[in-house]
């Protein structure tokens, strides 16, 4: 054969080979698209969080928001985050969401898709969450607003998801994770042995702030997604706002404009924001958020590579012993108007000759991101020690844990929180809507079902995590 054929076909076949390496790398890329939806009502609704307000909402002071981060890996099928300033998105509501996704041709499996809920105290009621918040019946013009407003963010979530998804582009995620002080723990003993709703310095804190941000291909950030362990509690007052997460999203957004903020929340259910119940110390607290994910997105960050392997379990949580009939007679007739409420509902229930509920549903996520992180989903009101024993127990450098996550069914009190007692522990119950605190055990029974999604390669001592 002639030399210069030869050399042309050899030349041929090594373009081809440059080709399809340059292909097949392309290929495994992410896919990111990003989107928001204004969320706050037009017209007048009963704000949750606080039970002791008894009028629909009087103003608005921040505007609230509902915005999705659609990710895919290569040729993988999709998941979707959604962070939401609301006080909580119940797991029926959720459903709702995923249903009418299906319905317009977007299957997403069940543990490929995460709301968090921001648990900003401002933001309007949504049916199914905090059923006895209010400690009464409401007008039926209240109940009207509620089920306009809950079925309207419902079809939100739905439309923001379709959004991102329809906007994914080649992307590239990277993660750091900095720190910020203002939430403090609020477990305080009084002489009297009561908790107190005040700042422990010698409680325990989780001040890491994790930060994902993504950027196109073309350098431009697209989206940064935040997480803190703290109540949104900084305001009290009966007007719409997003509290420090909304500011923090705000002042985020107006550093990199273009670009989409999302903040969740850690396992803060006993942390307050300290100073607290003014706009301007949720400005401030805000604000010391936004600047600090600035400086971590501007120095180096760790590059996040796929696949991203989404997985989840279902189980329940038992409740404690459950009181006598004798019990809800005489909690009936209470001074204190929750009180009175649970003891007539869960009275009705045992008059009619059904059973009360003796287990709540639990539902933990695990996203797994190559083996570069594991982003742990908790629903409910989580205390700090679940984030702090998890980051012990798994390597730190590769672990974020995120609570109001698919749900907020109640508290979820740690053994040592259920041990003290206090309002995280059990009295929180009321408003929930449960007839008894849990049983003893239940911090186990979470930490093994996250030991079973999270491989052993991300164990503490995997990298030297101790």
């Amino acid at each position: 054969m002639d030399k210069s054929i030869l050399s042309k076909r050899v030349a041929l076949v090594i373009a081809a080979v440059v080709i399809m390496t340059r292909l097949s790398t392309a290929a495994e890329v992410w896919h990111a698209g990003v989107a928001k939806i204004d969320i706050t009502p037009d017209y007048p609704v009963r704000l949750s969080g606080y039970g002791g307000r008894t009028t629909e909402h009087e103003g608005v002071v921040l505007r609230i928001w509902a915005k999705a981060l659609a990710l895919r890996w290569a040729g993988d099928k999709p998941a979707v985050v959604i962070t939401i300033d609301s006080t909580g998105i119940p797991a029926a509501v959720r459903s709702a969401v995923l249903r009418t996704l299906a319905a317009r041709g977007h299957e997403i499996a069940d543990e490929r898709f995460v709301i968090h809920s921001s648990h900003t105290h401002s933001a309007p009621h949504v049916r199914g969450y905090l059923p006895f918040i209010f400690g009464e019946d409401l007008p039926a013009e209240h109940n009207e607003h509620i089920d306009r407003y809950t079925k309207e963010v419902t079809e939100k979530m739905a439309g923001v998801t379709e959004q991102a998804l329809s906007a994914m582009q080649p992307a590239r995620l990277d993660w750091a994770v900095g720190e910020v002080k203002f939430a403090g723990n609020r477990r305080l003993r009084s002489p009297a042995g009561q908790f107190q709703n005040s700042a422990n310095p010698a409680g325990l804190t989780d001040h890491a702030l994790p930060v994902l941000r993504v950027t196109g291909m073309d350098g431009k950030l697209l989206a940064l997604h935040t997480s803190y362990a703290c109540h949104c509690t900084t305001l009290a007052y009966n007007t719409i706002h997003g509290d420090w997460a909304g500011e923090a999203q705000r002042e985020l957004e107006e550093r990199f404009p273009g670009a989409i903020a999302m903040t969740a929340i850690g396992c803060g259910a006993d942390q307050n924001p300290y100073p607290r119940r003014s706009p301007e110390l949720a400005r401030v607290h805000g604000i010391s958020l936004g600047h600090e994910a600035a400086r971590v997105i501007k120095s180096p960050m760790k590059e996040l590579r796929g696949p991203l392997t989404c997985s989840a379990q279902n189980f329940a949580l038992p409740l404690d012993a459950l009181p006598p009939k004798e019990f809800w007679e005489k909690r009936a007739q209470e001074k204190n108007k929750w009180a009175a409420y649970q003891g007539r509902h869960f009275l009705a229930i045992l008059q009619r000759g059904e059973k009360l509920p003796t287990e709540v549903p639990y539902f933990v996520q695990a996203w797994r991101f190559g083996d570069d992180l594991v982003i742990v989903n908790l629903p409910g009101e989580v205390v700090v020690d679940y984030s702090l024993r998890l980051k012990k127990e798994f390597d730190p450098q590769r672990m974020w844990v995120n609570a109001y996550s698919n749900d907020v069914p109640c508290y979820i009190p740690s053994q040592r929180v259920w041990t003290e007692g206090g309002y995280e522990a059990a009295d929180a119950m009321v408003y929930y809507g449960w007839p008894a605190r849990f049983a003893a055990g239940i911090e186990e029974t979470i930490i093994q079902a996250v030991k079973a999604l999270v491989p052993p390669s991300f164990a503490a001592t995997a990298r030297g995590g101790q």
